[in-house]
């Protein structure tokens, strides 16, 4: 036999009420997990913004800081990448970063203590010599590692600015 819903008005109204308190604390509970979260993220973006100016500056002594020290970068050369090779280079004046710069948002992804960042880089660069100039896509992750935000990995996927060069550059040898 099939429950029929109460009619009594004073039950019916402290059940709504239940309810809507129910529903009220829950979304305090999603609108400060999202407000924290968001908070984070934009944590993570100054973070990143401020790793960048310091390669650019060759601060090494800063980028060190926000930087795991097994931290690995694969460029857009698919070269990897130590911390201590990246910072050596950035000191010895092998690599001299002009502009290392986001030139699009930067999307954050948050999952405990762990984040990913993704966006479209600006690169002006000279590196053994050779002076470059490009876009790419970066994706970050940094791990929260005592309490503070470093990068562990770094990947760079070049953006063709000249097409025909590219093109020409993947052939295979004959």
């Amino acid at each position: 036999m099939a429950r029929r819903l109460s009619t009594h008005p004073v039950r019916t109204r402290r059940a709504l009420a239940a309810v809507a308190v129910v529903v009220a604390a829950a979304a305090v509970t999603v609108s400060s997990a999202s407000s924290a979260s968001s908070s984070q993220a934009d944590r993570l973006r100054a973070i990143e913004t401020t790793r960048l100016q310091a390669l650019v500056d060759a601060d090494t002594a800063a980028a060190r800081e926000l930087t795991a020290p097994d931290f690995q970068l694969i460029n857009p050369a698919g070269a990897p990448l130590s911390r201590d090779e990246l910072l050596g280079g950035i000191d010895a004046g092998a690599i001299d970063f002009l502009v290392l710069e986001p030139s699009s948002p930067i999307a954050v992804r948050l999952s405990g203590d762990s984040a990913t960042l993704r966006y479209r880089t600006a690169f002006d660069l000279v590196v053994g010599g050779t002076h470059l100039t490009h876009e790419a896509w970066t994706t970050a992750l940094y791990e929260r590692q005592g309490g503070r935000w470093q990068i562990v990995w770094e990947q760079s996927t070049a953006i063709p600015n000249r097409l025909g060069l590219f093109i020409d550059s993947i052939k295979p040898v004959s």
